[in-house]
């Protein structure tokens, strides 16, 4: 089954295709910027055989070298049948559209990208025939983006630089600086990049806090998430006013029960007696007060291990 963080790792590549242009120069090559951009479509299933489709396919031109194909790979766990999928995608790419292809893989930990830096080839050691050896973004090479203005000045970047640190201890200070810097983004601009960051970061602790950072600090964004958020906080508070007058009734009540007895009792209660039975709301304090109702000789004696 698909996962959100999958779907974030590349969809935000489709999202923004400049952005592998400007990821590249953190994987140690120098890819120009796209002039233009098309998303092409990503099922590469043969006339008969097995289905086979990879998660982001777009073709991207530029001014000086020409058009080439860029595939992005989600890979969120080392899987032994990877690298042949990726020679199939690439192979086949290259036959299909007769264009250079591409292959990014982008993962969240440092243990899944050291795997798939490592070049595989398809023949025998002395006849390699065919090697893949992807681009890898992830944890190991993606910025850490902790600077609002920095985070400003590429919002995506800032993004997929939380989605690739989701399960890093920087991520919190990376998360903080892209809330701050989309508070002036505009809503068309900033809700997809709300979105992304959520999927990134899944089921792990951060989500929690990017939550709360987008019902905070975007306050005017409207969205599942924040709704989310803010709903959550009004069932606490409706919680806390529920259990607050359960508390309430159940003083109120026991502090009647205290009257009761020292009236059925025949005691003298005083008005200042009365007072301070009926103004108390510490349940514990009304306990030791009810039982000491039953025996003592006067009323006033009720508060005496107060």
């Amino acid at each position: 089954m698909v996962s959100p963080p999958h779907e974030a790792m590349h969809r935000i590549f489709q999202h923004d295709p400049g952005l592998f242009s400007r990821v590249s120069r953190f994987l140690g090559v120098d890819i120009p910027a796209p002039v233009k951009a098309t998303a092409l479509p990503t099922d590469l299933t043969e006339a008969n055989p097995v289905e086979r489709r990879v998660d982001t396919l777009l073709r991207l031109e530029t001014a000086g070298q020409g058009p080439y194909l860029l595939a992005v790979q989600a890979q969120g766990k080392k899987h032994p049948d990877k690298p042949a999928s990726w020679a199939y995608y690439t192979a086949y790419l290259w036959t299909k559209y007769r264009l250079p292809t591409a292959l990014l893989v982008v993962c969240q930990d440092h243990a899944t990208a050291k795997w798939a830096q490592q070049p595989v080839s398809c023949g025998p050691p002395q006849l390699p025939t065919l090697t893949v050896q992807p681009l890898v973004a992830g944890p190991h090479n993606m910025p850490v983006i902790t600077d609002p203005e920095e985070a400003r000045a590429d919002l995506v970047l800032a993004s997929l630089a939380a989605i690739t640190h989701a399960a890093e201890p920087g991520v919190d200070a990376i998360l903080k600086a892209l809330s701050t810097a989309l508070r002036d983004a505009p809503e068309d601009i900033a809700k997809p990049l709300v979105e992304f960051t959520a999927q990134g970061l899944a089921k792990r602790p951060a989500k929690n806090l990017w939550r709360n950072l987008v019902a905070v600090d975007l306050s005017f964004y409207k969205s599942y998430l924040a709704e989310e958020v803010r709903a959550e906080v009004r069932s606490e508070v409706q919680a806390e006013v529920r259990a607050e007058v359960r508390n309430e009734a159940s003083a109120e009540s026991r502090a009647e029960d205290i009257l009761l007895i020292l009236e059925q009792r025949g005691l003298d209660i005083p008005e200042d007696v009365r007072s301070r039975v009926t103004h108390c709301t510490d349940p514990e304090l009304l306990r030791r007060w009810l039982a000491r109702a039953v025996t003592v000789p006067k009323a006033e004696e009720v508060f005496e291990d107060a």
